[in-house]
């Protein structure tokens, strides 16, 4: 069966990785939520998507450059008020919850992989009774060496559509096995039956991002992939019991 992952909390149904979007998700009938990391100037790991927080709250300012009592001031646009929430608080939310964790581990402001980031995550992770409910992903393959390094939890590659353009599908799986991926993700309008073929021959399993559209969700169920990211998962969850009762 193909798996849901709820992006952000379910973005377009919600609002931007906030509260009210992420606890909702906790009561869905999918399998994963998704989010991101970043870490604040005080040693706190923040759940927001961009390393700013200028797109998608009322306050400007670099996140790894603030304290967590400022970032708490800010107010996520359409989250009903919601705050930035930690980690830690993420946590928390999905402790009595069968979702699994999806944690995407995002550079900083200049794309660069933020230093000794990763084990703070997997430590936090562990100590609240998550980390075997993990999958981790990137965009950056150092990151996804790093998470090699730091945890044994399986990691999944996003391959933007600009790479897979670039070094081409045979190169992608390549870079995969060099690094011992065994994993990747690709945008849903890049997606198609010979490619998936392609790298589950590798051996390498194939999932989907962006599938926020009915159209989009449709293409990743015919194409049976492992799992996608939606923004409208409530969406997605309708869809997909609509197929499953046409099977």
């Amino acid at each position: 069966m193909t798996r849901i992952a709820s992006h952000r909390g379910g973005t377009l149904e919600f609002g931007d990785s906030t509260l009210q979007g992420f606890t909702a998700t906790s009561k869905m009938a999918l399998e994963e939520v998704e989010f991101d990391l970043h870490p604040t100037a005080d040693g706190a790991i923040v759940v927001h998507h961009d390393p700013t927080l200028d797109g998608t709250t009322d306050v400007n300012g670099v996140i790894a450059r603030m304290p967590l009592a400022e970032i708490k001031k800010a107010t996520i646009r359409y989250g009903a008020g919601a705050t930035p929430l930690t980690l830690e608080e993420l946590c928390t939310i999905y402790a009595q919850s069968s979702v699994g964790f999806r944690c995407e581990i995002k550079p900083g402001v200049d794309g660069i992989a933020y230093d000794d980031f990763i084990p703070r995550v997997v430590s936090v992770l562990q100590r609240q009774g998550m980390l075997e409910r993990t999958t981790f992903s990137s965009f950056l393959i150092p990151c996804m060496d790093d998470i090699a390094a730091a945890t044994d939890r399986p990691r999944l590659w996003l391959v933007s559509p600009p790479i897979l353009r670039q070094l081409g599908p045979e190169t992608v799986i390549e870079v995969a096995k060099a690094h011992g991926i065994r994993e990747v993700g690709i945008h849903i309008n890049t997606a198609d039956e010979d490619l998936k073929t392609l790298f589950l021959s590798a051996g390498i399993e194939f999932g989907c991002w962006a599938a926020h559209t009915t159209g989009q969700i449709e293409r990743a169920l015919g194409l049976d992939v492992k799992v996608f990211t939606t923004d409208r998962p409530t969406l997605a969850i309708a869809i997909r019991n609509h197929h499953r009762e046409g099977v």
